[in-house]
């Protein structure tokens, strides 16, 4: 069983930026593809970024690209989610997400990873 704990969340203005950290118990998140997700009040889970197992190779929801960057620090076996130029519609609250990779760099889908974290709010006020 893995345990993940997102951080970094917070209150922030627009324009403002944020990272997120997701960290693993027991220390094996290196051994995974893990992906950031969101949900919004009134909103189904939606795809944030991913990162394959090396860190690589990454991928961003097109609401996010240029302004979201997923990456990975295997040493310390640490994922996260660099958040800049923060819009009120990016309010939302913040799951990492992990999985076996099956040959795959990532998935899209929720359904597809196995172990989530309680997830992390993040708001941003106009």
């Amino acid at each position: 069983q893995v345990q993940l704990v997102e951080s970094g969340g917070g209150l922030v203005q627009a324009g403002d930026s944020l990272r997120l950290s997701c960290a693993s118990s027991p220390r094996t998140l290196s051994n995974y593809i893990t992906a950031w997700f969101r949900q919004g009040p009134g909103r189904d889970r939606e795809f944030v970024a991913a990162i394959n197992l090396s860190g690589g190779r990454t991928d961003h929801a097109d609401s996010v690209k240029g302004r979201f960057t997923i990456s990975r620090d295997n040493v310390n076996d640490t994922v996260y989610l660099q958040m800049n130029s923060l819009k009120p519609e990016d309010t939302a609250v913040y799951y990492c997400a992990t999985t076996f990779s099956f040959g795959a760099p990532f998935y899209y889908g929720p359904t597809e990873y196995r172990f989530w974290g309680q997830g992390t709010q993040v708001t941003v006020s106009s």
